[in-house]
């Protein structure tokens, strides 16, 4: 969805204000009170706004043109004033900021389709890398526990490269989602679960992925009628503990999508 309606630039500078409103959107509190949330540089904003209606652009003078199709309010800015609002180390030639999607809950789509269950995961770049995976791998929801890391932190929103435009996420109880559900596959990966390159996977269900230090949860565990286990090579080699939570979603992604 792209949003037309060409506005006026504003060639006034980015204000001391709006400098402050964007640095308050880092905060998960004020991102939820204005249901906004703020991306940086010039192909996340882009990517961003052919799905996520936008609040506001600024950007440099050369920049500014690419946006003037949206409706939104769009300030010329300088370098200097990108930087003060900027939270990279090297300022960008863009700030967007644009409203949270609202996303649909379709049932048909949950009950015929795959998706990602995210027990707990606290990084906000490993959140963004799922992210992005999924929508790599054509998973196009994933629920989140109340205490998994916010969609809209920066440092998610710039991991996730665009993708949570295109994803739909939801936070929710995630024991009341697997009751209601409990009819369907729901997979998690465990040390003493099945080797996944031979167990059978479902074409529809749910992957559970865990706290980056202490795994799935005892109260979401008892739900997982499927356990996985993610094999090391060779098999009597000593190796790491674990995998990065972000790099075994995408094996696990990997290989259920191999068999379809």
């Amino acid at each position: 969805m792209i949003f037309y309606n060409p506005q006026p630039i504003n060639k006034m500078a980015l204000s001391k204000n709006k400098i402050r409103y964007i640095h308050a959107l880092k905060d998960k509190k004020f991102r939820n009170r204005h249901h906004t949330f703020v991306a940086e540089g010039r192909k996340l904003v882009s990517d961003l706004s052919e799905n996520c209606k936008c609040e506001l652009i600024a950007a440099t003078s050369e920049t500014i043109i690419d946006y003037g199709h949206l409706n939104c309010e769009l300030i010329v800015a300088t370098e200097e004033e990108l930087r003060k609002a900027s939270s990279l180390k090297t300022a960008p030639t863009v700030i967007g900021v644009f409203f949270q999607p609202q996303n649909e809950f379709i049932e048909t789509e949950i009950r015929n389709g795959l998706h990602l269950v995210l027990d707990g995961i606290q990084d906000p770049g490993n959140m963004g890398t799922i992210v992005r995976l999924a929508d790599w791998f054509g998973i196009e929801h994933i629920f989140c526990s109340p205490d998994t890391a916010d969609i809209y932190n920066p440092k998610t929103v710039q991991a996730s490269m665009g993708a949570l435009a295109r994803i739909k996420t939801y936070y929710t109880d995630i024991n009341d989602l697997f009751v209601k559900y409990a009819e369907m596959p729901i997979y998690g990966t465990f040390l003493e679960g099945k080797n996944i390159y031979c167990a059978e996977l479902s074409s529809n269900g749910f992957i559970v992925m865990g706290n980056e230090g202490s795994g799935i949860s005892k109260a979401i565990e008892k739900h997982i009628n499927e356990k996985l286990f993610i094999p090391n090579f060779p098999p009597q080699r000593e190796t790491s503990e674990s995998l990065n939570v972000a790099s075994a979603t995408a094996i696990v992604c990997s290989e259920f999508r191999r068999r379809q």
